[in-house]
């Protein structure tokens, strides 16, 4: 037990409790400490009876079966693997921009799930923020299933292919990936590559609860790298660099 205590230790910090709440509020749903109905998102129960809880209910809830399992369980992996990348690469010392990036992300997630009455969130959030990754890193090299080798560009959509298999739709996979690339072209694309105004910016309050842990000014001021990355440990998704002569990686275990 203590070497599962030292690993969750080690997760960062927002991960962290972002993983544990996907683990907790489908776990309650499972055991059925609260009815399952109270924790999806229904847009009805939302406006006109003002469960306000809701969104964040659904976003971390997921019903748990025979069915489902499988496809959870590697959603969640997903969520540990890239979130855990972002949160001590991109972001590394920034868990204000982070936040911020998570919470954009959400809002839009939430709207969408509003306007189409969606009952589940998990998985958009969580393609969300794997395709923000897989763009800041886009020229690196990803092995998949079968030695698969692709651009990390190229991941979201492998995924959402994957996850159509397992799970048999895309919906959720195809909003999560275009939010993702909603916050990717106004966060950096937009600003950075392409010289436009900045449309988002992290708002000083998340600073003065969140400020930063590394000297300098808040925020992002460089566009994002386009050198090809170093090797990440890890099972899963391996990341290889670009050109080097490198031993078969570890396959993904999902």
């Amino acid at each position: 037990m203590s070497d599962i205590g030292d690993w969750f230790k080690s997760i960062p910090f927002i991960t962290r409790y972002w993983f544990a709440g996907s683990i907790a509020v489908p776990l309650i749903g499972k055991l059925g400490l609260i009815n399952p109905m109270y924790l999806v998102l229904w847009p009805e129960n939302f406006f006109h009876k003002f469960q306000v809880w809701r969104p964040i209910t659904s976003t971390l809830y997921f019903p748990v079966g025979p069915g489902t399992g499988f496809l959870y369980l590697v959603n969640l992996y997903f969520l540990y693997q890239y979130s855990t990348r972002l949160e001590t690469g991109a972001f590394d010392g920034r868990p204000a921009d982070f936040v911020f990036m998570l919470l954009f992300n959400w809002i839009c997630i939430v709207i969408t799930g509003l306007m189409m009455d969606m009952q589940l969130l998990m998985i958009p959030l969580i393609m969300s923020v794997l395709y923000v990754w897989a763009q800041l890193n886009r020229e690196t090299i990803v092995s998949f299933w079968f030695g698969t080798r692709f651009k990390a560009c190229y991941l979201p959509w492998v995924i959402l292919g994957f996850n159509y298999i397992i799970g048999g739709s895309v919906v959720n996979e195809l909003i999560g990936n275009l939010v993702g690339h909603l916050y990717f072209f106004l966060m950096f694309k937009y600003p950075m590559d392409l010289g436009g105004r900045s449309f988002l910016s992290t708002p000083d309050f998340l600073y003065r609860f969140l400020p930063n842990r590394r000297g300098g000014v808040s925020g992002f001021g460089a566009p994002p790298s386009r050198r090809p990355a170093a090797p990440e440990a890890g099972g899963g998704v391996v990341v290889e660099e670009v050109g080097e002569d490198v031993m078969p990686g570890e396959l993904a275990s999902v």
